[in-house]
């Protein structure tokens, strides 16, 4: 939630009328203006919110829920509330009488980009009130309240209606897939996450059932759902479900997904060195660490770092995540004496130049390390 300053900073931001920023404050200060109740199709019920801190009501498990799975997890929600004061709504009935009632929406959100209040209702039941009485709510490229936006706009807000055809059902079942992994936190230790990541900066759009199979024996599934959770792992929740993770696409950042979507990640045919400047010995910055080229095979790059930790990666993850700036060249201080002989004897090893033979904390390959990817991190 905002504190006082940052809400001072909010309004000055967006140049809240005072009107409007009497209307928050007024939300902001309120109980609930009235305890929902479930109907014959419907649950009720109460939802313990970690951004707000205190149970949020829902009358309805179809569509006031599913709002507030979205209010929850939507980075641009900053605040919300159920069942916000009281306002007033002006119209004709079907007869043409002009009437004035005291109306209580289902929420009032306060967002990076504004602020107002939120009704939501099915899609059924907003076609019957429309036919009852069109100037209540209509229909016009979308669902809309006009007397409940005259109302909004009257104090410098805004007023929505949400159908229940607006709901994204992929998300709605991935949140909930993944509720208790968001609650919990990560819990991940920094070794496991780091081995995980790598894999998906390796092959970025990898199924997470590959993902599963890939890391098996260093992580477990609760894990990758963890990192899922905490955003250390990006996957759009929008696109497919969880519960199929053979469909479900896999990537370290929310950056490079965007980019892979644009166009495929073509493989490369073989590294331009000329282009990167880069052979054995060469440097090159790779989320935040240092590590030293000492082999360009045939088909992979071996990368080691200052304590010599060693990582073998294919060349078209290699190229790929040098397109897209995941690894930069750079140029770095000498190696200390003891860590430059050891690299030189590593680089020149019958295992680098080979690809055959034991290195000192490699994996051998199998299900969960097939040749020609990273081996080792």
């Amino acid at each position: 939630m905002l504190s006082d300053t940052e809400l001072l900073v909010w309004f000055r931001r967006l140049k809240t009328t005072e009107s409007a920023q009497a209307a928050i404050r007024q939300v902001r200060s309120s109980d609930p203006a009235r305890r929902v109740g479930g109907g014959q199709h419907n649950v009720s019920g109460r939802y313990p919110s970690k951004k707000m801190g205190v149970t949020i009501q829902f009358e309805s498990h179809r569509v006031e829920l599913a709002a507030i799975y979205e209010l929850e997890h939507d980075p641009e929600v900053l605040e919300y509330y159920d069942q916000p004061p009281s306002i007033k709504l002006e119209y004709e009935s079907h007869k043409g009488k002009r009437l004035g009632i005291l109306h209580t929406a289902d929420y009032f959100v306060i967002r990076c980009d504004g602020a107002g209040w939120v009704e939501c209702k099915t899609d059924e039941e907003l076609n019957r009130l429309s036919e009852r009485n069109s100037k209540r709510y209509r229909f016009e490229d979308r669902w809309r309240c006009p007397p409940g936006e005259v109302y909004a706009a009257s104090v410098g807000l805004t007023y929505l209606v949400r159908s229940s055809a607006e709901i994204d059902w992929t998300f709605q079942a991935n949140i909930q897939f993944i509720e208790d992994y968001l609650r919990g936190g990560c819990g991940v230790a920094p070794a496991t996450a780091e081995h995980v990541i790598a894999w998906s900066a390796c092959q970025p759009g990898i199924s997470l059932d590959e993902l599963f199979v890939a890391t098996a024996g260093r992580c477990t599934r609760d894990e990758v759902y963890s990192l899922i959770a905490s955003g250390q792992l990006y996957v759009d929740l929008t696109a497919e479900r969880l519960s199929h993770p053979e469909k479900v696409r896999v990537f370290p950042t929310a950056t490079l997904a965007a980019l892979y979507q644009s166009g495929p990640i073509v493989p490369a045919t073989g590294l331009d060195r000329a282009r990167y400047a880069l052979d054995v010995g060469s440097s090159i910055n790779w989320d935040a660490k240092i590590w030293k080229i000492v082999n360009l095979g045939t088909t992979t790059v071996s990368l080691v770092d200052d304590g010599l930790t060693f990582s073998e990666i294919p060349y078209s993850a290699f190229e790929n995540l040098l397109k897209r700036g995941r690894m930069v060249p750079v140029e770095v201080k000498q190696m200390s004496p003891a860590n430059a002989s050891a690299l030189e004897r590593l680089s020149k090893s019958e295992y680098l130049l080979n690809n055959s033979g034991n290195v000192e904390g490699r994996r051998e390959g199998g299900a969960g390390n097939p040749t020609g990817t990273l081996q080792h991190f």
